[in-house]
């Protein structure tokens, strides 16, 4: 079986833990940070969970992590 090549998007974004679910970020937190309220800038803060439905399709393209 050959090598399979990670995804280079996607190991940047997305990690597992050790129950196998897909740990993200929230999105929205990058720049025009002035108009958010501060209260949405820190829930965007903390780290979550990827869909169920997306889990499959984002292990496949993190097959070594």
């Amino acid at each position: 079986m050959p090598k399979l090549k990670t995804h280079s998007g996607a190991k940047k974004r997305f990690n597992l833990t050790k129950s196998g679910k897909v740990k993200r970020a929230h999105a929205y937190k990058s720049h025009i940070l002035t108009k958010k309220s501060t209260k949405r800038c820190r829930r965007l803060r903390s780290e979550t969970y990827a869909d169920a439905t997306n889990e499959a399709t984002i292990k496949k393209m993190i097959p070594y992590k």
